[in-house]
């Protein structure tokens, strides 16, 4: 949906902008010119018939009005921030259902809004970047995840532990060591899933410090894509101008350990802040419909980590 609200955007925008620039080129000066004739041959025209001589017709008022309203909405959400809606708990706890955040678009480089082509280079991912990219097998749909694994780099997913090995820089005399990410236990039963107490972790990637959640009674997962690629279960060695990716929620998110890799390319941008938050928290059996919010969390309101 947002990929045809982008192309829709830019076919409105240079649709009203080329109504809006023919009429003030080629219609104006002949509204102008006409309104000129009629006043030689009538010096006291009235003004009522003057502006009616030069009057836009409808469609090019309406272009000229809603051209650069239009086009500041087309920049801002092409190049600057972009809002999304979180739709499932794969994210939690860090993302809730109902969250709504802003996604910084130029974090990873200015793309075009259609083809999605990189015009200007602004920067790469960083280990534990919350970072939303189009869905390797089927962009058509966006997801939100966290950035584990560099290019290079190799990563263990075992006992529900994250294991990594940074990427080997080319002449280094020697590479570095496979590293637990260190992790410590915050609760348990604040969230719950399937009737199941889920345990929180504080874990911490590098510099970024965020909370996961594990749910006990879930095996080991074991995807399609271990056995596509002949892998070692849980193990994955990043390609060189990808991702891997994984949710907080590590028990309830289908991410790299299952499809593979992010490619540079689907990157749409990191998620830097939570602008709204609402609760939606209706039965089907509600008088009003379940998409009308109970409330909002004001608490939520602020920075991603």
């Amino acid at each position: 949906m947002a990929a045809y609200f982008s192309l829709i955007l830019v076919l409105v925008t240079l649709g009203s902008g080329l109504i809006w620039m023919v009429d003030a080129l080629v219609f104006a000066p002949k509204r102008q010119a006409k309104l000129a004739a009629a006043q030689s041959a009538q010096a006291d025209i009235s003004e009522e018939s003057a502006e009616k001589i030069t009057r836009e017709p409808a469609l090019v008022e309406t272009s000229r009005s809603i051209f650069p309203v239009i086009a500041f909405v087309l920049i801002l959400r092409s190049f600057i921030y972009e809002p999304f809606q979180i739709p499932s708990g794969s994210m939690m706890p860090t993302l809730l259902v109902g969250d709504f955040i802003l996604v910084e678009k130029f974090s990873y480089g200015l793309k075009d809004p259609v083809w999605r082509s990189q015009l200007v280079e602004t920067g790469k991912p960083e280990r534990g970047d919350v970072a939303v990219f189009k869905y390797p097998e089927n962009t058509k749909i966006d997801y939100i995840k966290r950035v584990i694994g560099l290019p290079g780099d190799k990563v263990v997913y075992r006992n529900k532990q994250v294991y990594i090995q940074p990427a080997c820089e080319k002449g280094a005399s020697s590479c570095p060591e496979m590293q637990l990410v260190a992790r410590e236990s915050v609760n348990t039963g604040e969230f719950t899933q399937d009737n199941v107490a889920l345990m929180r972790y504080t874990e911490q990637l590098g510099d970024v410090s965020h909370d996961i959640l594990i749910n006990p009674s879930r095996p080991e997962p074991v995807g399609y894509y271990y056995h596509r690629n002949n892998l070692p279960l849980g193990e994955f060695v990043v390609p060189e101008g990808q991702y891997f990716v994984m949710g907080d929620n590590r028990d309830n998110s289908t991410d790299s350990r299952f499809w593979g890799f992010v490619p540079e390319e689907l990157l749409v941008g990191k998620a830097v802040a939570i602008w709204i938050s609402f609760e939606f928290e209706r039965s089907p059996a509600d008088f009003l419909p379940t998409w009308i919010p109970t409330g909002v969390r004001f608490n939520r309101v602020g920075g991603i980590v």
